[in-house]
């Protein structure tokens, strides 16, 4: 197999080589972008940031043991040897494509406005049984994180889980062009990054620009509970999930036990009386998942995984065993019991599909549930609504207490006490009632926290990452009100 070097770099992007004669053919092993991560044989890509300059960081990243630096300008008193191009971002992206287009492996990208990273770990922990696969690592989705990625692909890899985020129109053809996915799944269409997408219908057209960069021989793996999915015809062969009794793979009798696990039933019967038949011959029966997490949408997106397992081969039973292997990715519906409450901390990000899916999950916990919810950013025109419409959803679906936090969390408050739930403050109501709170300020608010929550309490965290909402878990965790 062909393997990346200084040069082969420089000839793909049309860049110039600095260095050693010796040093121009070394094998290049994956690549990062801080160069505290650099690993012996690593390409070091510098970028240009609006607070951080990181081809001041090169000679630190040759002490590391980088191979080779990416760089937009000469470095003078550069250590190593390095390749000056017009724009490394640019540029690590046609190095990507390149190292992409040296692997045969089946390469499964996921999408959605909701679920994205749940999925893809869903999916990896399903196909871990069979194969050694890459995955994206935490969420690097990007135009950054996509091509760092796929340049960790090396000849141990046996498939590969790719995550592909976008905020605005043409970012997923940049992306699919890169990952060329053999198998796409879309999680759902929903509200995020309305400032630049429009509306639903601006979403799914910016998720599906994938599609023109697949082949015919490719598979759409889609939540078909979703109208606008369902109605989607992707160019080539489809595989629907969920709940619906229409699609191909049927979730069922989802059933948490309490906030360590989830489970459910799956029936694949239209999968493989459609795609699979051939292979296969026959109907399988139903047959029941585990999965150690919390969340009520785990068993959807399960859902994705099973169809992603099954058409590469894997059965149902090594998909069951593989989903136990499942775990969270930071602050997604990660549980803790710190011996004070339960604390749920989804505070990674937020839209109003995410939301209500969260509300829905801790309505299902016994006890005193309390939401700690900010702003969902970047939903244009219909932000006010959307959360005012969030209110309404927590106040009916049990909620006991709600404290909101933000410019526009000022309209979850609203639209909870429209509902029925009742303002907050030196009353007389017991504390099994509803009661809601509203801070302009997350600093007033962490100073309440101990008077708002008691023993016991399942407390949810939940608000776009903009928000910084890790510091009221991360109060939360430690001080244990």
């Amino acid at each position: 197999m062909n393997h990346l070097t200084p040069q082969k770099i420089a000839e793909i992007t049309g860049g110039e080589y600095v260095g050693n004669e010796s040093s121009r053919f070394a094998r290049i092993v994956g690549a990062v972008r801080d160069n505290r991560e650099v690993k012996a044989g690593n390409l070091f890509v510098c970028i240009q940031g609006k607070r951080v300059d990181g081809h001041s960081f090169a000679n630190s990243a040759f002490e590391s043991g980088a191979a080779c630096c990416l760089v937009e300008r000469r470095l003078p008193d550069a250590t190593g040897p390095y390749v000056i191009t017009e724009s490394s971002l640019e540029a690590i992206k046609i190095i990507a494509a390149y190292h992409r287009s040296l692997f045969g492996i089946p390469v499964i990208g996921v999408t959605g406005s909701v679920g994205k990273t749940t999925a893809k770990e869903l999916i990896a922990a399903a196909l871990g049984m069979k194969f050694r696969v890459l995955k994206t690592l935490k969420n690097l989705n990007n135009e950054l994180g996509v091509p760092l990625t796929l340049l960790s692909l090396n000849e141990q890899h046996e498939v590969a889980v790719v995550e592909m985020g976008i905020s605005d129109f043409g970012e997923m053809s940049r992306l699919a062009k890169m990952v060329r996915p053999d198998y796409f799944v879309i999680t759902k269409i929903g509200y995020a990054h309305l400032e630049a997408l429009g509306d639903l219908h601006g979403v799914l057209r910016a998720k599906t620009e994938a599609f023109a960069h697949m082949k015919a021989s490719g598979v759409a793996i889609l939540c078909g509970d979703d109208e606008l999915l369902w109605n989607y015809d992707p160019g080539m062969r489809r595989v629907t999930y969920g709940t619906n009794e229409r699609n191909d793979i049927i979730v069922s009798n989802a059933r948490p036990e309490g906030t360590g696990a989830i489970t459910c039933d799956l029936s694949t019967g239209g999968l493989f009386s459609g795609i699979l038949s051939e292979q296969q011959g026959s109907r399988p029966d139903v047959f029941r998942l585990r999965i150690p997490a919390y969340g009520g949408h785990i068993a959807e997106l399960a859902g994705a995984a099973a169809a992603v397992g099954l058409l590469l081969g894997l059965t149902e039973p090594e998909i069951a065993h593989g989903l136990l292997a499942y775990e969270p990715v930071g602050s997604r519906a990660n549980v803790t019991d710190t011996g004070m409450m339960t604390l749920i901390d989804d505070c990674y990000n937020a839209n109003p599909n995410s939301v209500r899916a969260a509300l829905t999950s801790l309505s299902a916990i016994a006890g005193h549930r309390v939401a700690i919810l900010g702003d969902m950013l970047e939903l244009g025109t219909q932000s006010n609504e959307l959360h005012r419409e969030i209110g309404v959803f927590a106040a009916r679906c049990g909620i006991d207490r709600l404290i909101c936090c933000g410019d526009k969390a000022s309209f979850i408050h609203d639209g909870y006490i429209t509902a029925g739930g009742m303002i907050g403050g030196n009353d007389n109501n017991s504390e099994s009632e509803s009661k809601a709170h509203y801070y302009p300020t997350k600093e007033k608010l962490i100073a309440d926290l101990p008077a708002l929550i008691k023993k016991d309490d399942a407390v949810l965290v939940k608000a776009s990452n903009g928000m910084k909402f890790n510091e009221i878990a991360h109060f939360l965790r430690l001080r244990n009100c």
